[in-house]
């Protein structure tokens, strides 16, 4: 039997309440969804890439087809070997398409037989980013509605570290 398998690649440094929407939408489409941590020894992540994994295997806990990866290098490598037939990536912005637009056409010339899917969240998610959420939380503010309770605990933890530092 085929699996339709796709991966949703990402940071999620930290998870947030627009990427569950993505990964929920996703879930609905394919066989399995593989969640792809991105270990990026450039990009100055906040959490390790062990801490995010947990992070979205708590939040994709009730999704039986859904699965926490890490991978480094090409994306279309990773995919290949995971066996994927479709990349997810989500929009929350015509400037989150440039970008994506430009990636999916690298990523084809690539590896021809992986498409990509872009995936808008619920209107309601399209202001959130990790890098804003992590601001709002540094400077005290209140992220519970921006991303799931074990998350919001986390950054707490790791900017009441800082502060009392």
């Amino acid at each position: 039997m085929l699996v339709r398998r796709a991966i949703y690649p990402g940071s999620f440094d930290p998870v947030t309440n627009g990427h569950l929407d993505v990964i929920q939408r996703a879930a609905t489409l394919f066989d399995e969804l593989v969640v792809a941590v991105a270990c990026n020894a450039e990009k100055k992540a906040l959490f390790t890439t062990q801490e995010r994994m947990q992070l979205l295997v708590d939040a994709v806990a009730p999704l039986q087809n859904v699965r926490v990866a890490s991978f480094g290098g090409l994306l279309v490598n990773f995919a290949r070997s995971e066996k994927a037939s479709a990349v997810v990536r989500g929009l929350r912005a015509i400037s989150d398409f440039e970008f994506e637009f430009q990636m999916a056409l690298m990523n084809r010339k690539l590896e021809p037989n992986i498409e990509t899917l872009f995936l808008m969240p619920r209107e309601e998610y399209t202001s959130i980013s990790s890098r804003v959420v992590k601001e709002i939380a540094q400077l005290g503010g209140n992220i519970d509605q921006f991303v799931p309770d074990k998350a919001a605990s986390a950054l707490h933890q790791k900017f009441a570290a800082t502060h009392t530092a």
